[in-house]
């Protein structure tokens, strides 16, 4: 009686680990979508593909830094706000056919909020920087979207850890 109450245990637990293991999985590729998603919109000029990958709520973050510039974004609406700020860039940039890889460091998901790390190289006409990014998500509705966007360039010629 023992020994089958062990193997039910076991079955049980082995079930269950697995089961969690391949929705972590199914969470972590929606993540990376939504984040790729959002790059290709925004090098494709496409302002509602870009909005839409966003909760479009006070909170949300954008940052960049690189060689020339720090800049920085806070909240969603207003005239300072992200959706405002881009407004310029999406009525006169032109969309690029950029090549856009990424060097995945680490996903996680933790209940309805994600992080995720990783560098991202982007070819393309203009001669960018390999970045350092850092994205944080929130599900709402199902759906994954951003809420922060860190990316910092990595200067030519300075070493760096890991990459």
């Amino acid at each position: 009686m023992k020994t089958k109450i062990k193997t039910i245990l076991f079955t049980f637990i082995a079930w269950f680990a697995s089961a969690t293991l391949l929705a972590q999985s199914g969470e972590i590729a929606a993540i990376k979508e939504v984040i790729a998603k959002e790059t290709d919109a925004f090098f494709g000029v496409n302002k509602q593909g870009w909005a839409d990958c966003w909760l479009q709520v006070p909170y949300v973050y954008w940052s960049y830094s690189d060689s020339t510039a720090t800049s920085f974004v806070q909240g969603w609406d207003g005239d300072k706000g992200l959706f405002k700020t881009f407004d310029n860039y999406f009525k006169t940039a032109k969309p690029s056919k950029a090549m856009i890889t990424r060097d995945w460091i680490d996903v996680k998901v933790y209940g309805n909020g994600a992080f995720a790390r990783f560098f991202q190289n982007v070819k393309d006409e203009i001669d960018h920087d390999i970045t350092s990014e850092v994205r944080v998500l929130e599900k709402k509705d199902g759906k994954w979207k951003m809420i922060f966007v860190g990316a910092i360039a990595k200067y030519p010629n300075v070493p760096t850890v890991n990459h």
